[in-house]
């Protein structure tokens, strides 16, 4: 609980220039103590319509967040940097997922096999968003 909050390279930029024209939501999983911290810490919170903070992040998770924001499924961007629960879930609901990949990423959220699906879409830095969303 006491490591610092480094934000990655323009992630405030993206959010700014998101931030109005987007209902942005933060959804994240891990301790609830130790998330709220990293967000308080990080002076992103401002940005965000909603913030959630999930025990999994699974399919019926994502639908539970979809009703309870009033969002449809193809309605619904996800952008984060774990396949196994940012992306395959999102898609199999019908969303669209964004993949940025990190180099620090939890083993057991490593997926071994490639992904093809229409609403799938791999950038290399966050503000290759801006292309698809300006």
């Amino acid at each position: 609980l006491q490591m610092p909050v480094e934000l990655i390279d323009d992630v405030e930029s993206v959010l700014q220039a998101l931030h109005g024209k987007y209902k942005l939501v933060l959804a994240t999983k891990g301790d609830l103590l130790d998330q709220h911290r990293k967000l308080t810490k990080s002076g992103l919170g401002k940005y965000f319509h909603h913030i959630e903070i999930m025990s999994e992040k699974k399919e019926l998770d994502y639908e539970k967040l979809l009703r309870r924001l009033e969002i449809e499924p193809e309605e619904f961007v996800m952008i984060g940097n774990s396949l196994k629960s940012d992306v395959l879930p999102v898609l199999e609901l019908g969303g669209t997922a964004f993949h940025i990949p990190y180099h620090v990423t939890w083993a057991h959220e490593h997926v071994d096999r490639t992904i093809e699906h229409e609403n799938f879409h791999s950038i290399d830095k966050i503000t290759n968003l801006l292309k698809f969303f300006s």
